[in-house]
């Protein structure tokens, strides 16, 4: 039975590997899935299935790997193993009794031929040739000779009857056992007491399960005071514990579902002709069948194809088919976890026996992921499914910006920008005396350590205005951009999407840091546009649908716009030329190759912008030449620029872009 996990872990003696993966960077490792697929809980689930290396270059391995293990571990042991051996030892041990009991006959007829007794001699030789042919006569299945051995012969050998009566104890004993097995896997007694007191607690279970049926609650904590030995996984509860009896019932199943007819027509024989006398039957085929009813989801009739040469004894037997349970029980919680969180419910202890301790190491830090991204606050569980917080919105951001920094120069990213000092809402941190005319940003500090400077300390201090000292801002000009992303099918098509996504989370990540009040819109378009939040960016995806509807981005575009003040700008990212357009009644229209008419609207549009003071610069993927010449006829109108780049040079351009045109904006405001 594979119960909750059981995490263990010991004291750095520092020769351990580190497992060296933060929250932080198990969002950054599937950041690029979730911006292109738009979905969290399949980023995490991909993660799961493939799964990562950490920053020490060490291998979790995913779900898929792990799976293909766990099925190697069942090839070997299908193949090494062969089920005939279930009871080939017993029977080969029987048929050296009845060679045993053959010599004692033939030395007893020696005897009396020795002896010169001729009456001896005859009603010895009779008595041999009789038992003889008992012998001869003696079935050839197992069963059948412990049968007529039990029952219809009188051993000659003390030495034969007493290895006998030993062997049918054994095989009796391993047969209770393979019953017992099914009870509990703590027993290895299997004493008459022990038979009985097992009969006591089938009765009682069998009980509970009638008074569960007829709304009685059962007494399970009574149950469990006086046979919780039987049960190690310490059930909680009844339900916990049918389920470890009906796994274990479902494993010995399997076993004879597993064996050839003439195999299971023997077992189940020599079941009948030993274990009669144990009283067991009835409770175990009444619990068998309630439990079937409980669990029919159960592999009540799996089977496997063993393979091997290697014979398996009982004892063997019941340990392969519980080994097997258990690895087919372990894959299915491990196919249908649907987060890394599910894989919390595996059995690490098993999976350590089973498939070894890199499987297991792998599963837990797969199930520490999602606990990892709550607990920093990057994600929360709503009804079932993982959502991105605010923080973990920003931190996806801040992974799309410093991906972006990275691959430019330093001197790119305006870090040499030019500041100028004047009236404004930016600290620049630096102070100066206070003249007339000045806002009144007093600097607390440097005022009160100027008037004791000047008075010479003690209290109270006296302020007089030659004291006062302001800090001075930085030139702070407000500027409202909305960024135009084209969403249309061709984007994913051409490996477009992406690269246009992460431009989007950057430069909202960088305004959002670095000019707070800075506005940024974002708008998609396909065949139609609509307004995206930032909140609603990570899982923003593209439409399948045809249709680059530029003219209906500019509509909502200047709407945005129209409600701000400073500098305003649209940044539109496309790789196609305008194919959609809204008509008079605001249905859309599609058509390609395009048609004039949603040229016309489209660039009705632009001049719409141009009047009302909005700068449109065009970032062009897959620029073709229908697509050129429309942005050229746009940028003639709006006296905005046009970027041709591609997918590995968008960011690049854009962030460039926009921190030269802020930083040109500061230098004409100052």
């Amino acid at each position: 039975m594979v119960g909750r996990s059981r995490f263990r872990y010991s004291r750095w003696d520092g020769s351990q590997v580190g497992f060296d993966l933060d929250a932080d960077a198990v969002l950054a490792e599937i950041n690029d899935d979730l911006l292109y697929h738009g979905d969290l809980n399949a980023a995490l689930r991909r993660m799961l299935q493939s799964g990562f290396s950490d920053r020490n270059g060490e291998r979790v391995k995913g779900m898929q790997e792990l799976m293909e293990k766990l099925r190697q571990a069942r090839r070997e042991r299908l193949e090494n193993y062969d089920l005939g051996g279930v009871y080939d030892d017993i029977a080969q041990q029987l048929r050296e009794v009845v060679d045993m009991e053959r010599e004692a006959l033939d030395e007893l007829a020696r005897e009396a031929d020795a002896s010169g007794d001729a009456r001896r001699k005859e009603v010895t030789d009779e008595a041999v040739a009789e038992r003889q042919m008992k012998l001869d006569l003696l079935p050839p299945d197992l069963a059948g000779m412990v049968r007529e051995l039990t029952d219809n012969y009188d051993f000659t050998s003390s030495e034969a009857r007493e290895r006998f009566e030993e062997l049918t104890d054994q095989l009796r004993e391993q047969l209770a056992q393979r019953w017992f097995n099914q009870m509990s896997g703590a027993m290895s007694d299997v004493s008459p007491e022990e038979m009985a007191r097992t009969k006591d607690m089938l009765a009682e279970l069998n009980q509970m399960l009638q008074d569960r049926a007829a709304g009685r609650e059962p007494d399970f904590d009574g149950f469990m005071e006086r046979f919780g030995d039987f049960f190690p996984e310490n059930p909680r509860d009844l339900d916990e514990l049918l389920e470890a009896m009906a796994r274990r019932m479902a494993a010995m199943q399997a076993m004879l579902n597993s064996m050839t007819p003439e195999q299971r027509e023997q077992l189940q024989a020599l079941s009948d002709q030993l274990l009669e006398d144990l009283d067991l039957r009835w409770e175990m085929d009444q619990l068998s069948s309630n439990l079937r009813q409980a669990f029919p989801d159960l592999p009540w009739n799996r089977r496997y194809d063993f393979e091997g040469q290697d014979p398996l004894g009982f004892a063997d037997a019941a340990q392969i088919m519980n080994e097997l349970g258990d690895l087919d029980q372990i894959e299915s919680m491990m196919r249908d976890a649907t987060s890394p969180g599910a894989l919390a419910e595996v059995d690490l202890d098993r999976v350590r026996d089973l498939v070894g301790p890199e499987a297991a190491e792998s599963i837990e830090r797969m199930a520490e992921l999602a606990r990892m991204l709550e607990e920093a606050g990057l994600i929360e569980n709503r009804e079932g499914r993982y959502e991105l917080t605010p923080q973990g919105l920003r931190r996806i951001g801040r992974h799309a910006l410093d991906d972006l920094f990275s691959k430019m120069a330093r001197d790119k990213f305006g870090q040499h920008e030019l500041i100028r000092q004047g009236l404004g809402h930016e600290r620049s941190m630096e102070t100066k005396p206070y003249e007339f005319g000045d806002p009144f940003n007093l600097h607390i500090e440097r005022t009160i350590r100027n008037a004791v400077a000047r008075s010479g300390g003690g209290t109270p201090v006296r302020l007089s205005p030659d004291d006062f000292e302001i800090e001075q801002t930085e030139q702070s000009v407000r500027s409202a951009t909305v960024l135009m992303i084209d969403l249309s099918l061709s984007m994913p098509m051409r490996d477009n999407f992406l690269p246009a996504k992460k431009v989007a989370m950057a430069l909202h990540s960088l305004i959002s840091s670095r000019f707070p009040r800075d506005y940024l819109g974002l708008v998609g378009f396909s065949e139609i546009a609509r307004t995206i939040e930032p909140r609603e960016l990570p899982e923003v995806s593209w439409d399948y649908v045809y249709g680059t509807n530029m003219q209906h981005g500019f509509q909502i575009a200047r709407r945005l716009l129209a409600r701000e003040h400073g500098t305003k700008q649209i940044i539109m990212i496309t790789d196609g030329e305008p194919t959609a357009h809204l008509t008079a009644s605001g249905q859309p229209l599609f058509h390609y190759p395009p048609i004039q008419e949603t040229v016309d609207a489209t660039l009705h549009e632009v001049l719409r912008a141009t009047r009302e003071g909005i700068r449109i610069n065009t970032f062009m993927l897959d620029a073709t030449p229908y697509l050129q010449r429309f942005i050229e006829r746009l940028t003639e109108l709006n006296k905005g620029r046009a970027f041709f780049t591609t997918n590995d040079t968008l960011g690049d351009y854009v962030l460039v872009d926009f921190l030269e045109s802020r930083r040109n904006m500061t230098r004409r405001a100052g």
